[in-house]
């Protein structure tokens, strides 16, 4: 029989006073001016692509020491790595909304259940492509291990049929698949895929970008750099400018944005060829979601690829994000702008959380690669499962789905930005949107402490969501691919509610009427009301968005019945 406290009631004292003289020592070295600064070390291993924030302490001292510039997480998450420390680099106690640890037991398609089994609205863990815990997969992956786990080498006629699946879903030339274990498996492999082909080494990334966490791709993720102590950056990697049309260069006013964002990328081409360095590779996401979900205009990809291409290097499509039909129209998010990249690589979405990740080129790229082995790549039970996911797409015709839907949900967005002043943006296509939270829409300047705020005042509605971009100021929806019309109601619901909380408490002095007292000619004085000028600009913002509405309900079916 287990020991309890009362059959031990001195271990337990002892181990209170010994905790009391912990927090003691630890408030002590809160007084010291000259303590040095120091991190706590944190489980690697329980680190995502997202962020954890979990209850700490409000004060900025505790927030310094919880800063870990080794943290390899990209989002903030609702949720807990299980103990009192975050692994998310410290981020400040939110004043409004209680940060309680959410320990995630299990799940079933797009809800999530903790330990007491309270229910959770999934809106963010695209990696459950097809949905948590589908039976399909389950059962899949269960009778195939039950078969054979690997077969390195020889004849696997599952294999076959899996890289023809795949391949048959991309159009020409792209026809030669390499099977990895992880998207970053895929992007490393696809960088040497290039450097092979063009004799080159230099590749051309997009600001906040990231590829993954191997060495290389650390090097080509500028959102690792700040993470990384004392990092310099490599002489053969070149930034160039987000395609940003809401606080960007260019904006959504302007017609041709997307040629002028693609001239960026080309004064970074020049550049770096005034300095004697050839391009081999320009990479990025066709949505650019982990910098805060960015739609580029029409033009800007089939630019691009042009001016890439005339500099001689390749142009490659991170579909780890946006793949297997995540945007809706099509089953690549590089489709949605009518062009073809030179190589495409995959991940999550295929394994549904089972680690899977590709690389696919064309005959002509492939040739020059050489010797290429993977133990764990394409096995047979991430082939079965890989074949399980694709037929779940087909099958409950996801693709489809994840347009109406998105759809819907766009428009409910779009009018939420009509009516909070904080809620700056909305973009994205399908089931993968991003929410910029600013201070107001005239200066938007982005507000990452109140987005935090607003993902943990959902989180208390039992609506989990992430938190991406630069600033850590967009809210980021991502969900399974069964999310429905219902869903997408209480979200829009829950979301409302939430802004309007949060809302409530950072109404700027510079939104009030101005009273303003005038002299008249017979000498008396008269009172006006005067709009400031953020007010004025606050309202044309709001025109522009309404126009933005117009237009996009010009192209929105009624989708009502399809919960």
């Amino acid at each position: 029989m287990a020991p309890t406290l009362n059959d031990d009631r001195d271990d337990f004292l002892f181990a209170e006073a010994f905790l009391k003289r912990l927090v003691t020592r630890f408030s002590d070295l809160r007084e010291e001016s000259n303590m040095p600064h120091r991190t706590i070390p944190m489980a690697p291993n329980n680190c995502s692509l997202h962020e954890l924030p979990v209850p700490t302490s409000s004060t900025s001292e505790l927030d310094s020491l919880l800063d870990d510039p080794n943290n390899s997480c990209m989002h903030q998450l609702p949720v807990t790595n299980g103990e009192k420390l975050s692994n998310n680099g410290g981020q400040e106690m939110v004043s409004m909304f209680h940060r309680a640890p959410l320990r995630v037991t299990r799940a079933i398609k797009q809800y999530m259940y903790d330990e007491n089994g309270v229910e959770y609205l999934d809106c963010v863990n695209g990696t459950a492509h097809v949905g948590h815990c589908h039976p399909q997969v389950v059962s899949t992956g269960q009778s195939q291990m039950a078969k054979l786990v690997t077969a390195q080498g020889f004849v696997s006629d599952i294999l076959k049929k899996y890289v023809k699946q795949l391949v048959e879903t991309l159009p020409e030339p792209l026809s030669v698949c390499y099977l990895t274990n992880s998207g970053s498996e895929a992007n490393d492999l696809a960088l040497r895929l290039a450097t092979s082909y063009t004799e080159r080494e230099d590749v051309v990334v997009v600001e906040d970008g990231y590829h993954g966490n191997l060495g290389i791709l650390v090097d080509i993720s500028p959102k690792m750099h700040a993470k990384i102590p004392n990092y310099k950056k490599k002489d053969n990697v070149h930034i160039t400018k987000l395609p940003d049309q809401f606080r960007g260069k260019y904006r959504y006013d302007d017609e041709e944005a997307g040629l002028k964002y693609a001239q960026e990328v080309e004064k970074t081409i020049l550049a770096a060829e005034a300095k004697g360095r050839k391009i081999a590779a320009f990479i990025c996401e066709p949505m650019f979601v982990i910098p805060g979900v960015f739609p580029t205009p029409p033009s800007y990809f089939k630019h691009v690829y042009k001016i890439v291409r005339k500099h001689g290097g390749l142009v490659i499509a991170d579909e780890v994000q946006t793949g297997v039909g995540r945007t809706g129209n099509h089953m690549w998010g590089f489709q949605n702008f009518d062009v073809v990249p030179d190589i495409v690589t995959i991940g999550k979405p295929l394994g549904n959380g089972h680690p899977m990740g590709a690389v696919v080129c064309s005959r002509e790229v492939s040739e020059k690669l050489g010797g290429y082995f993977s133990t764990f790549g394409g096995n047979p039970v991430s082939c079965a499962i890989g074949l399980s996911v694709f037929e779940i797409v087909k099958n409950e015709k996801l693709v489809s789905s994840a347009k109406m839907v998105g759809k819907h949900l766009h428009k409910s967005l779009q009018d939420l930005q009509l009516k909070h002043r904080i809620l700056g943006d909305v973009r994205g296509a399908g089931l993968v949107q991003g929410l910029e939270i600013v201070n107001n829409k005239e200066e938007r300047i982005p507000d990452g402490k109140l987005a935090t705020e607003i993902m943990y005042g959902l989180k208390m509605k039992q609506v989990l969501v992430g938190i991406t971009g630069r600033d850590k100021n967009v809210i980021l929806f991502t969900p399974p691919m069964c999310f429905t019309i219902e869903n997408s109601r209480r979200f829009s619901k829950c979301l409302d509610e939430v802004l309007r909380s949060v809302s409530s408490r950072t109404i700027s002095l510079d939104t009030r009427p101005r009273s303003v007292i005038v002299t008249n000619r017979a000498g008396m004085k008269r009172q006006i009301i005067e709009k400031s000028q953020s007010q004025t600009m606050m309202e044309l913002d709001d025109a522009n968005v309404s126009k933005k509405i117009r237009i996009s309900e010009a192209e929105v079916d009624h989708y009502e019945d399809m919960d």
